[in-house]
């Protein structure tokens, strides 16, 4: 599976399968993204290899609302596109779903963070919807690590 940002600067590959695609409506991802959600999915840190341009990967580290960990957003510093986010102190990926070429092989989940989603989108499908983050025992970064 291969990705990369919007300029082409910066490019990824990634090995194995990934977790499901969950769909987040917060207003963190909403802003960080652009849209209405952001559609993401995890890999084990070491199924991703950057192939080209890492050192043009930005991070912002927003601060903590209520709890750790800090909100973090990984971005090309040529064109600003979302970038695969590598988690301080886990084993883990968080991929923007946009990103890969072709067909992830993966299906969306569900919806989290649905009470804060914006009202001129709909969510029309039939996936599971959660008001807030899904529950710890479905958290796809913790079923990843087991």
């Amino acid at each position: 599976m291969k990705g990369r940002c919007l300029c082409g600067a910066v490019a990824f590959e990634i090995e194995g399968t990934p977790t499901p695609i969950e769909i987040c409506h917060c207003s963190r991802c909403r802003r960080a993204y652009g849209g209405a959600f952001a559609a993401t999915f995890y890999v084990r840190r070491a199924q991703l290899r950057w192939t080209a341009g890492e050192d043009r990967v930005r991070i912002y580290d927003a601060p903590i609302l209520r709890e750790p960990p800090a909100y973090r957003h990984a971005f090309c510093g040529d064109c600003g596109a979302p970038l695969p986010i590598v988690k301080d102190g886990l084993d883990v990926a968080e991929i923007p779903a946009g990103l890969i070429a072709g067909d992830p092989g993966v299906r969306p989940l569900r919806h989290i963070h649905t009470r804060v989603r914006v009202p001129w989108l709909p969510i029309t499908d039939d996936l599971p919807q959660c008001e807030e983050a899904a529950p710890l025992a479905d958290n796809l970064i913790v079923k990843l690590l087991e």
